[in-house]
């Protein structure tokens, strides 16, 4: 089923309220004076930190990895070991636990790096903010490259996130 009809039966059934638009990279934060490493053009490694997220970011991260987007067309591969990436990606608050293995993962990666946060809870903690768990947001303890907004991002906005870092 083509998407474009795909889109027609779920507006006729009512459940899409509103028009889908893939996000473009406009609707990025990325860090001002950031310019994506020359050496990283093409293709990157990713090793993926949840400092304490609710799991919709992470779903939608695999999903981006899946065989639907498919973020390894444009280059972008998971890996296991921060000392194989170029980007870590960060998803959730940072809890107590997780501040002290967040930035040690952040400075075992090799330069040049770049951090992506993804997920409104990156930034401000969100509905995590005051609680007795919660150490800050990622901004305190490394500095971010590139924000992805979204409550969770879609997958097409993680995409679009790593084509900035890679120039594709």
């Amino acid at each position: 089923m083509s998407t474009a009809r795909l889109l027609r039966l779920m507006a006729r059934t009512g459940r899409v309220t509103e028009p889908l638009t893939p996000p473009s990279e406009a609707d990025l934060q990325v860090r001002e004076g950031f310019e994506a490493p020359r050496a990283l053009r093409g293709s990157v490694q990713v090793r993926h930190v949840d400092a304490g997220s609710c799991n919709g970011c992470e779903l939608e991260l695999g999903a981006a990895f899946g065989p639907v987007y498919d973020a390894e067309r444009i280059g972008a591969r998971l890996v296991a070991s921060p000392r194989h990436a170029d980007v870590v990606t960060v998803s959730g608050v940072v809890t107590r636990n997780m501040a002290e293995p967040l930035i040690n993962t952040v400075d075992a990666t090799p330069h040049p790096r770049v951090v992506v946060s993804i997920g409104n809870c990156t930034r401000g903690c969100g509905v995590f903010a005051g609680s007795y768990a919660v150490a800050g947001s990622v901004d305190d303890f490394v500095e971010v490259d590139v924000h992805v907004p979204g409550c969770p991002p879609s997958p097409e906005a993680i995409i679009a996130a790593l084509r900035v870092v890679t120039g594709r």
